[in-house]
């Protein structure tokens, strides 16, 4: 049974100079396991999408969680070049959210992802990259929940995912070079700000009905 309110996260980040997947898997892991050790509260949720250059992180729990999780990110921001992950931007907090999208935490290899054509991502507004990345997010959520459905393995599914459905690294890159999305360290700068606005979770992210129950 939920004991706190659901918050859920989106970031994007490069993979440092000569870090391979693996390592930021491994890196994710233990940071929730150290979360979940320091703090009692909602387990983490979500999506860890692993590129040859880049990823892509949905991560749903309380609000403490998320915070502890966006000081974390800040702090590898302090170690420059040898950081495990660069230009690190966060896309969305999504506050008191319905409910989540991933029943657990997952990790994809997102090894073919399809391509749009190029430079087209490029020519769009960077709202509409991020609306479009949030629709197949959203796809992909209701496909892995069909795995659970099935009373499938939803850890071994998610290696196979359909590529159609996956955001293209293109996007990841992009997302990650834009201006408009904050790096963890001034986004914990505004987020503390005694004049921050409050965030409505169903207008940074309106989540479908079918994802609400």
């Amino acid at each position: 049974q939920r004991r706190f309110p659901l918050h859920r996260l989106l970031v994007v980040a490069r993979l440092g100079e000569g870090t391979v997947v693996a390592a930021v898997a491994g890196y994710h892991r233990e940071l929730f396991e150290n979360v979940s050790e320091d703090h009692s509260g909602e387990k983490v949720s979500g999506l860890l999408l692993l590129y040859s250059s880049c990823i892509f992180h949905v991560v749903e729990s309380c609000s403490r969680t998320i915070h502890l999780i966006i000081r974390d990110f800040a702090s590898l921001q302090n170690q420059g070049h040898s950081a495990l992950l660069q230009e690190i931007k966060v896309l969305v907090v999504a506050h008191n959210i319905p409910a989540r999208l991933f029943p657990d935490w997952y990790v994809a290899t997102a090894a073919f992802p399809t391509t749009p054509p190029q430079d087209s991502t490029q020519s769009q507004p960077t709202a509409a990259v991020v609306t479009e990345s949030l629709a197949l997010l959203l796809k992909l959520a209701a496909c892995m929940q069909s795995f659970e459905d099935d009373s499938k393995d939803a850890n071994e599914g998610v290696h196979t995912l359909p590529p159609e459905l996956l955001i293209p690294a293109e996007t990841v890159n992009y997302l990650c070079n834009a201006e408009e999305f904050a790096s963890p360290k001034d986004f914990l700068r505004m987020y503390l700000s005694p004049a921050q606005a409050a965030l409505d979770s169903e207008t940074v992210w309106p989540v479908p009905s079918r994802f609400s129950a």
